[in-house]
């Protein structure tokens, strides 16, 4: 184990006008520039750097988080604060690829350890799992193992019953018209773009909204694609920006993640238009399509032009996570060969969790489950408007708002709402390059109400500091 650099030349002004954190994040990183804190080194602990430099914990700590943002420092869990690895021309470059959660007090926090410490995490992208009917879930599990053997050579589409309810269940909450031989049950959209992306994305320009998802550009990439950032707006992706030569084209138009837009009809139609004449597949990923609380959700991409169109789709937010059920809409044509592909790679998804989930769906629970988690995220946004309506952007839909910040003022924010026990995420990790809009996201769905009214009073008394 690294032991952590002691006597680092810091000299600081108190009396001067700038702010100590802000005088302790350039001096490390000036420090890490020219070399004597090295790549792999160990950091103090905020608390011993404190004491050493006769500072607040809490100055410390701002510093500290300014850097993780810029990707100077890393935390890894139980072991510390670490400096990465730096170029030549002086900017920060990671020595792996970034955690899913930030930094927070010198190490990652994970979902689970949040709770745990007592953390309000107002981080995006996690559904409320408590209120699932528990008798139902039993029920549908039970019926599984009763009635579901082991199968030792599954349909690589997926369950032909859970493909059957499944198209009646995307008739009803999507009005999509679909049937079986469209369906290919996955184990989420990660799943689902991975396949699609080894059958037609390898060797390829593939396009990603930018800002956009951070794992989508990972599997594309990973899968031997040339990822090509595309601009959005506030209403999603700009057909008239758009770059040439794409085999394929990963959007979000029910709700752009992060920024929060729908895809209005006209621009819907004009993408698919370019599609058609470039001849680019789009791959439509229906994120957030079932939680609009003030309007009618749009139709989905796939409905307006199946033969362009790739439709993912999941239970994850609608239901949990813990499920591990998605599915990809497809032409048959394409469906077969993502089977073949699948059977290829003895790529499955369980059985059983199939099964449970066709019987779900066939008994209305998840139905229900749906309306009533509608009714709950729309009073959990407006418990967040009510605090933040005068910084946020963004649809009525989905389960987080943005406010949109500058990009310091971002780090600040962040950072001191850390310090009082508030997770937030800002908009670093979705852009590839430098970020033309910073900000920070405000998840609504994995915090009980009370929690989230006090974390949203906390940030709210944040912004309003000069």
């Amino acid at each position: 184990m690294p032991r952590p650099r002691a006597d680092l030349p810091l000299h600081l002004d108190r009396d001067a006008s700038e702010a100590l954190n802000v005088q302790l994040s350039r001096a490390l990183r000036e420090l890490m520039r020219a070399g004597v804190l090295t790549p792999g080194e160990r950091m103090p602990s905020s608390r011993a750097l404190a004491a050493e430099l006769g500072l607040s914990r809490t100055v410390v700590t701002e510093a500290y988080q300014q850097l993780y943002a810029e990707g100077w420092l890393e935390g890894r869990h139980g072991s510390g604060t670490f400096v990465v690895h730096v170029e030549k021309s002086g900017h920060a470059v990671p020595r792996r690829p970034p955690r899913e959660d930030p930094p927070v007090g010198g190490g990652f926090v994970s979902r689970t350890e949040a709770r745990a410490a007592g953390l309000l995490d107002l981080r995006p992208g996690a559904p409320w799992v408590h209120d699932v009917d528990r008798a139902a879930w039993k029920r549908a599990w039970r019926r599984a193992a009763a009635e579901h053997p082991p199968d030792d050579d599954p349909d690589p589409r997926g369950l032909p019953w859970l493909r059957e309810v499944l198209a009646g269940h995307l008739r009803r909450a999507r009005g999509m018209v679909v049937r079986p031989e469209n369906l290919v049950i996955t184990r989420g959209t990660g799943h689902g773009l991975d396949l699609v992306a080894a059958l037609l994305a390898a060797g390829g320009r593939a396009g990603v909204e930018d800002p956009g998802y951070e794992r989508a550009r990972n599997i594309l990439q990973a899968r031997g694609a040339e990822v090509v950032p595309c601009p959005v707006d506030h209403e999603g992706v700009v057909v008239d920006r758009l770059p040439d030569g794409l085999r394929l084209l990963y959007t979000t138009p029910a709700h752009q993640y992060p920024l929060g837009g729908r895809l209005p009809i006209a621009r819907r139609e004009r993408l698919l238009a370019w599609a058609r004449a470039t001849g680019t597949q789009i791959v439509e990923d229906d994120y957030d399509a079932e939680f609009r609380y003030d309007v009618a959700p749009l139709p989905a991409l796939h409905g307006l032009d199946p033969e362009r169109v790739i439709l993912l789709g999941t239970l994850s937010k609608t239901l949990t996570p813990d499920l591990g059920i998605g599915w990809i809409v497809a032409t048959p044509e394409l469906a077969t060969r993502l089977a073949a592909l699948r059977r290829r790679l003895v790529d499955r998804t369980g059985g059983t969790v199939q099964y449970t989930t066709a019987v779900l769906l066939e008994n209305g629970d998840l139905d229900r489950h749906l309306r009533r988690m509608r009714l709950e995220y729309a009073r959990r946004r407006a418990l967040v408007m009510e605090h933040l309506g005068e910084w946020a952007v963004g649809d009525t839909a989905g389960l987080h708002v943005l406010l949109p910040l500058g990009a310091a003022r971002t780090a600040e924010i962040k950072a001191k709402a850390a310090s009082r026990g508030v997770l937030l995420e800002d908009l670093t990790r979705y852009t590839r390059g430098e970020p033309s809009v910073h900000g920070l996201m405000v998840g609504y769905g994995s915090v009980a109400p009370a929690g989230l009214r006090r974390g949203c009073e906390i940030l709210a008394g944040l912004l309003r500091e000069p």
